[in-house]
């Protein structure tokens, strides 16, 4: 009878310690970074961070309207005017105005800087010299196929495929 006390606690000291290991072996809980002390400057994830723990980077209309963009070799060619959206609320352009006269710049063919409120678009001024300009009474029609190839064509790039957003009503 003693023999079955011992095997039955040898057998609930095994559950435990098992049960114990278990609980040691998962993954910890991840937390948010703690926030950096007050009067310094929070440094934002790089872009494209594997970091699971990276917080993406909130970027604000003011922080790119009246951005300094230049091509290869350091030419500026104007500032930001405006931003295009798709119906989507996806950032398709960038209206950049080049003393009175507006161009398009697809969104992705732009590297910003935004602490120094510049960008770069990765083209020659020659390339540049080619896109056609508009002006505010001339906007062109920015979702049509032919337009969005020929614009993206211009900075080497390939549009993407333009996402629909359905608009639902709450209807009782």
């Amino acid at each position: 009878m003693t023999s079955n006390i011992l095997r039955k606690m040898a057998f609930a000291l095994t559950i435990s310690l098992g049960g114990s290991s278990l609980v040691a072996a998962q993954p910890p809980v991840r937390t948010a970074p703690p926030p950096p002390p007050p009067g310094t400057a929070a440094v934002p994830p790089a872009a494209g961070s594997t970091d699971p723990n990276a917080v993406p980077q909130a970027i604000r209309a003011k922080q790119i309207l009246g951005t300094k963009i230049s091509l290869q070799g350091n030419t500026g060619i104007g500032t930001v005017e405006d931003i295009v959206f798709t119906d989507a609320g996806e950032v398709e352009y960038l209206i950049v105005d080049s003393g009175g006269k507006l161009v398009t710049v697809p969104w992705s063919a732009a590297t910003f800087n935004f602490p120094q409120k510049t960008a770069v678009v990765n083209i020659t001024p020659e390339q540049y010299k080619v896109i056609p300009t508009y002006t505010a009474t001339t906007y062109p029609e920015f979702f049509t196929p032919t337009y969005r190839t020929e614009v993206y064509k211009y900075y080497g790039l390939t549009p993407g495929q333009l996402r629909r957003m359905e608009r639902r009503l709450n209807r009782p």
